[in-house]
């Protein structure tokens, strides 16, 4: 089995070190992340410029570019054949509800599902980045999983892992996205140069949180595991739509 490691926290990032020492002795794993922190760089591709591609002392390659990029360039351009999965993470950070339209993390598994090969996303949910440890054993067995399934098509994953031992979980539940309020204000401020600059503010705290969604499932301490899609067609405006549209 040959598996593709990626991240939007960079190469260097230890979220994706304890997932290549998880999954070593399962599968040939090849690492191929970005250079830097590209934390909500979404689907992005680099197309105004080349793309580089070196090899870290540790084995790991990075790429100057997004996660979408470094997924891209490793499935077209740099391996010979086609991984037999793609997982994207350890993340440090939740991705949960609209989390998933700006994450790099999920950016990334998603290169991989659209390109044919069944991925996941991990996220550790909290800042802290205390138990790494779990969510790699929860990766881990969730590949495991995936191997001995006869899939028909590529899933794509997002799974959320709370920050805590591994023993505290209480198990793993299959979730739909829940949604947050609006994203804080923007933050005001002065450079050096006395030029006001502006910070994105923090994401809002979760509006849809019920029992169900991923942000219920992640505040009690279970793993939250939902399946995404990439069709964005808002199917019950069609017909509203065709209305507005007749002669």
């Amino acid at each position: 089995m040959r598996i593709l490691l990626c991240n939007d926290d960079g190469y260097f990032a230890p979220g994706i070190d304890h997932l290549a020492r998880a999954l070593s002795d399962l599968a040939e794993i090849t690492v191929v992340a970005p250079e830097r922190d590209r934390s909500g760089a979404s689907n992005s591709l680099t197309l105004d410029r080349p793309l580089s591609l070196r090899r870290a002392a540790n084995g790991f390659h990075y790429v100057n570019g997004t996660p979408t990029d470094c997924v891209h360039l490793a499935v077209t351009g740099m391996l010979d054949e086609l991984p037999d999965m793609v997982v994207s993470g350890i993340n440090i950070g939740a991705n949960m509800g609209d989390d998933t339209i700006y994450s790099g993390t999920i950016a990334a598994a998603t290169e991989g599902f659209l390109l044919g090969v069944p991925s996941l996303a991990v996220s550790l949910c909290s800042k802290a980045g205390e138990h790494f440890e779990t969510a790699a054993r929860v990766a881990r067995e969730l590949v495991i999983l995936l191997q001995r399934q006869s899939l028909h098509e590529p899933v794509l994953l997002n799974v959320n892992v709370p920050d805590v031992p591994y023993e505290r979980l209480r198990g793993f539940v299959v979730t739909r996205l829940g949604k947050r309020h609006k994203a804080e204000p923007v933050v005001r401020t002065i450079s050096p140069r006395n030029e006001t600059v502006y910070w994105v503010g923090a994401a809002g705290e979760a509006q849809d949180a019920g029992e169900g969604t991923d942000f219920y499932a992640v505040q009690n301490n279970q793993v939250s595991v939902t399946p995404l899609q990439i069709d964005l067609t808002h199917s019950a405006q069609l017909s509203l739509v065709r209305d507005w549209l007749a002669p």
